[in-house]
């Protein structure tokens, strides 16, 4: 028996399925490669696995030794000042891209039906990503990121009925101490990335179970075949975008590595309190409407966001009329123009 032999006896695989799957067609406007954007968060969600793997070699998860672990991977470990980068600059770009992405499906209407299931798990996903963003800051436990976990505790607290539970649960007590760090390292390394491979498995799921909403251009050949191979063409696209993506970030991170600011002090309050960008709007949503108006307006328009095929099709119901494009921009400008007063304010 050879090993090619051996090896089918053992994986009885069929190989001539495989093959026909690979090369099933896929819609025609997938060869502009800024409509592949659902594979750039997966591609850095590789490198952020990778990466974080090796910072956890050398991160130590408690109060006292936290902030001088990371310092000790900025400035002694070999290369470790570029892991850090390369995992910081990823998780950034990997928001924008989820984002941008969430954008995309939002404006073309691909949640609607039978794609309903789809978008819930993809905005679940956009929210789970925001919550990695937010423990990963806190790990490095400096000053501002310390009085971060407290505003956020904070507002955990004001939510209704239940805020009091989570708000313990996150602090692992009455106030931020010894126990959040450890917490906080449990959900980035451990609850949060499950999360992230139940929501993506099953967001692939339904991909393959409905298919990628086609969209048709004006500028097309009416003429021109309008679907093409999933292989060899669309996969090459996706490694060109791939590879781009690793050249980008690893240019980012060479030319801007993180830095390390003051270390955490629970009995000093800074005088500006910031959080990281993706959550200026609602910092500065904070200020505007006050703390118990802005935790249930913020619910409130999160559960939309992640329901939001049934209420477009209420709000198409009442008003005759579809509204997905105009509320779509007035969310995107009033979320962007809170983003640029937050970052301008000092």
């Amino acid at each position: 028996m050879t090993a090619m032999e051996w090896v089918k006896s053992r994986f009885p695989v069929d190989q001539q399925s495989i093959i026909l799957r690979l090369q099933e067609p896929v819609p025609n406007h997938l060869k502009r490669w800024w409509w592949c954007l659902g594979g750039m968060p997966a591609y850095l969600f590789i490198i952020q696995v990778i990466t974080g793997v090796i910072l956890a070699f050398y991160y130590v998860p408690e109060p006292s030794r936290a902030y001088e672990s990371v310092a000790r991977i900025s400035h002694e470990i070999p290369l470790g000042w570029w892991v850090r980068s390369l995992h910081k600059w990823s998780a950034n770009l990997m928001i924008v891209t989820v984002i941008l992405h969430t954008m995309r499906v939002f404006f073309t209407g691909a949640f609607r039906a039978p794609r309903e299931l789809n978008w819930i798990f993809g905005a679940l996903l956009l929210i789970i990503t925001l919550v990695f963003g937010f423990t990963g800051y806190s790990l490095v436990y400096e000053q501002l990121a310390y009085w971060g976990a407290t505003v956020a505790t904070n507002l955990a607290d004001t939510v209704p009925l239940v805020g009091t539970y989570i708000a313990r649960f996150i602090r692992g007590g009455s106030e931020i101490g010894p126990d959040t760090l450890t917490r906080f390292f449990v959900f980035h390394i451990g609850i949060l990335p499950t999360l992230v491979l139940v929501f993506l498995s099953l967001h692939i799921l339904m991909v393959r179970t409905h298919g990628v909403t086609e969209l048709h251009f004006e500028d097309e050949d009416p003429k021109e075949k309008q679907t093409f191979r999933f292989y060899p063409d669309h996969i090459l696209t996706e490694l060109m975008i791939g590879v781009g993506l690793l050249i980008a970030i690893s240019a980012v991170a060479v030319i801007w590595p993180p830095e390390l600011s003051e270390k955490a002090n629970p009995l000093v309050t800074p005088a500006h309190i910031k959080p990281e960008w993706y959550f200026y709007f609602t910092f500065r949503w904070l200020k505007i409407a006050g703390l118990n108006a802005a935790v249930l307006t913020l619910g409130l328009a999160s559960a939309i966001f992640v329901f939001w095929p049934f209420a477009d099709k209420a709000l198409t119901r009442v008003f005759k009329r579809d509204l997905t494009v105009p509320l779509g921009i007035v969310a995107v400008l009033g979320i962007f123009a809170l983003t640029i007063w937050e970052a301008m304010a000092h």
